[in-house]
């Protein structure tokens, strides 16, 4: 009874912890959460909580259910692991699901092993623990769409906490922070046509300064930009910020100046300095003129630049991230501002599934394996599912074109890589094989699989390889092979007792952008060890075209080495802009639990390979992901993080305050400024 006592409590606190790092529920991630409430020995009679009385109710079979709730509503069973509504299960602690499942659990010798494979390790009890379920199967069904309908109000509430929990506009305010300019991520929304959208630039937004019952308009200035959000004072406050307040200027209700004369909608001073002019139109000319404002087709193009040419149902081929080495068949399930959730084909209830950008370099037209020699894991299924359709191969980022007749890279050569399986080092690696047009298939020296399955594949132009030194000339840490013993690593020593060559410097990509990055500048990332979480982060450090990212809040063995125009990097707002959900700084109580074990976790790190992917500790709003590690000889499995199927929730905007007194208004704004500039 003590051990099934110690491994229940232990199961429970593991499953409380696993939860509580992520804040949301998405799955079926929340099966688990009466698990904690309901007793771990029988000796327990502790009573459940009553229902609200508010909560409507379902009649199954004759009886009369309360609508579950949360964790006063459901309930699993210890012995069958059924989910379903708490008043309709057995025994004051309402632990088991039928009177069999009850006696069945008291007489069996083996439930340790039961609550074992149930709650930990999340596997289906064997046949012998096994009892007929005698709940009416009408109640079953009824349970679990009850269930169904919880997780989804669960997801919303919680979505909802998460996205009001973190304002950009706080953050970079409090901390004087400055963000990336727009123009930095050519691959984003007005990334190629943001203009000379800057400071002092006029725009006409809602007035909620204003009692009027309708909606009305006035004029604010860009006090200061951070990405798509500004910080806008109306006109008519000069230096009084009182009622300052931050917006995305890509939203709906962001207009130029002149969009209200021509909509035919009234421009309205605000309340509070409805007193300080006798005379608006006066004052308007008078401080319009000679101003900027946004292009009058500023709207048109933000629709535009959204518009993404991936579709759902187009088939892909991208990596397969449990064998680095190879692709498979994915269908696009979802596109959310040009990032595309994959699932792969052989996936029958969509949950094996991978986050990329549609300019990512993992993702290929059908067919491109074959073209180029590279391994392909082939689908058994053996035709298209109704519906699905191969990619256009143009839709692809393309590569630039290279010659391979002359002096080209080999197999055995040696270089210096960052690890795709731990962004945050730059390792020594090795040319494992050379394919077609310009592509090769790299290893991280002393980290490989015996199969090659951690094999992975860059392109000769990559920015993410580098000649033999780069790392010792430009003062980066180089992650020396796992078992090497004589540091401090020289490269040639190394090359020396390897018999092996490095790499010519002369074909490396050596093209520097004029990015228009800085170090300290803050930006949404992609943590691209768990794909689908974009995160509050800065850049830390500028090499050439190599940015450090690092993720606000978390440990610098978190950061990532990523590409100045990599297609996981976005502005400042970018989140709020296509929906997709943020994920906020790490709290005080998440950095502190850092600290207390950084310790513990250097001296883990020193016993494994550098290789290996690391195991991230989530914050509020992060998830952790375990990954399928299948057998493999003579190595350990690397591979890509996948994640559980999550959809961000869809941008949510704020509601609109209710505007204070009324105030004529002026007759047109185009009056206003004869000369008013529009950016370009």
């Amino acid at each position: 009874m003590e051990n099934t006592k110690d491994l229940t409590e232990h199961s429970t606190h593991s499953e409380r912890k696993r939860r509580d790092s992520f804040g949301m529920f998405d799955g079926y991630d929340s099966c688990s959460e009466d698990t904690s409430s309901s007793s771990s020995s029988d000796e327990s009679e502790e009573e459940v909580a009553p229902l609200p009385s508010s909560l409507p109710i379902i009649k199954n079979n004759g009886q009369v259910y309360t609508y579950p709730d949360g964790k006063s509503g459901m309930a699993t069973c210890e012995m069958c692991g059924m989910v379903g509504v708490r008043d309709a299960f057995y025994s004051k602690t309402k632990r088991f699901c039928s009177v069999s499942c009850s006696r069945s659990y008291s007489s069996n010798s083996k439930k340790a092993s039961i609550l074992a494979r149930l709650q930990v390790t999340g596997k289906p009890p064997t046949k012998k623990a096994k009892v007929l379920q005698k709940q009416p199967l009408v109640a079953k069904l009824a349970a679990y769409a009850q269930y169904q309908a919880t997780l989804q109000s669960q997801a919303k509430t919680k979505s909802a906490v998460s996205l009001e929990g973190f304002s950009w506009g706080n953050y970079i305010n409090s901390n004087s922070f400055i963000a990336a300019p727009v123009t930095c991520f050519k691959h984003a929304p007005m990334g190629t046509c943001w203009g000379d959208i800057s400071e002092n630039v006029r725009v006409e937004v809602p007035n909620t300064d204003c009692s009027l019952p309708t909606k009305v308009f006035w004029i604010a200035g860009i006090v200061k930009l951070a990405g798509y959000n500004a910080l806008l004072r109306y006109e008519g406050f000069e230096s009084d910020s009182s009622l300052d307040f931050w917006c995305n200027i890509c939203g709906s209700d962001i207009h130029p100046v002149g969009w209200c004369a021509a909509s035919g909608k009234p421009l309205v001073p605000p309340r509070t300095i409805q007193h300080k002019y006798t005379n608006w139109k006066a004052f308007l000319v008078k401080r319009l003129t000679g101003a900027k404002t946004l292009p009058p087709d500023f709207s048109q193009k933000v629709s535009e630049s959204m518009q993404y040419p991936f579709k759902p149902s187009m088939r892909v081929e991208v990596v397969d991230k449990t064998h680095l080495c190879r692709t498979r068949v994915a269908i696009v399930e979802s596109v959310i501002g040009g990032r595309l959730r994959l699932v792969y084909e052989e996936s029958e209830d969509k949950t094996d599934d991978f986050w990329c950008h549609m300019y990512s370099p993992l993702i290929h037209h059908i067919g491109w394996s074959r073209s180029i020699g590279h391994r392909f894991k082939r689908s058994d299924i053996t035709k298209k599912q109704d519906g699905h359709f191969d990619t256009p191969p143009h839709l692809f980022a393309k590569v630039k074109e290279v010659d391979q007749s002359g002096e080209w890279y080999k197999e055995g050569m040696k270089l210096e890589a960052i690890d795709p399986l731990n962004l945050s080092a730059i390792c020594v690696a090795t040319i494992r094989k050379v394919l077609a047009d310009g592509f090769l298939m790299i290893g991280i020296d002393g980290s490989e699989a015996a199969d090659g399955s951690d094999w992975f594949c860059y392109h000769a132009t990559s920015p993410s390889i580098f000649p033999v030194g780069f790392c010792e000339i430009n003062m980066i840490e180089l992650t020396p092979p796992r078992g090497y013993t004589k540091l401090p690593f020289k490269w040639f020593d190394y090359l020396r007792e390897t018999g092996s060559i490095a790499a010519p410097v002369k074909l490396f990509n050596k093209d520097v952008p004029n990015h228009g990055f800085r170090v300290g500048m803050k930006l949404e990332a992609v943590d691209l060890m768990e794909p689908r979480l974009v995160c509050v982060a800065t850049v830390t450090r500028i090499i050439h075209r190599l940015l450090r990212i690092h993720f606000d809040g978390w440990e610098e063995e978190y950061d990532q080495w990523v590409d100045c125009e990599s297609p996981d990097l976005y502005p400042v707002g970018w989140c709020q802009l296509t929906g997709y959900q943020l994920q906020p700084p790490a709290p005080q109580t998440s950095r502190e639990s850092q600290s207390g074990s950084s310790k513990q976790k250097k001296k883990a790190k020193s016993q494994q390979y550098k290789g290996h992917k690391k195991k991230r500790k989530m914050p509020v709003g992060k998830k952790p992901v375990s990954l399928s590690s299948l057998p493999m000889t003579g190595g350990v499995r690397r591979s890509l993080s996948g994640d559980e199927e999550l959809t961000p929730p869809p941008y949510r905007t704020l509601p609109a305050q209710t505007a204070p007194e009324a105030f004529p208004p002026p007759s047109t704004s185009r009056e206003f400024s004869p000369s008013l500039k529009t950016g370009n």
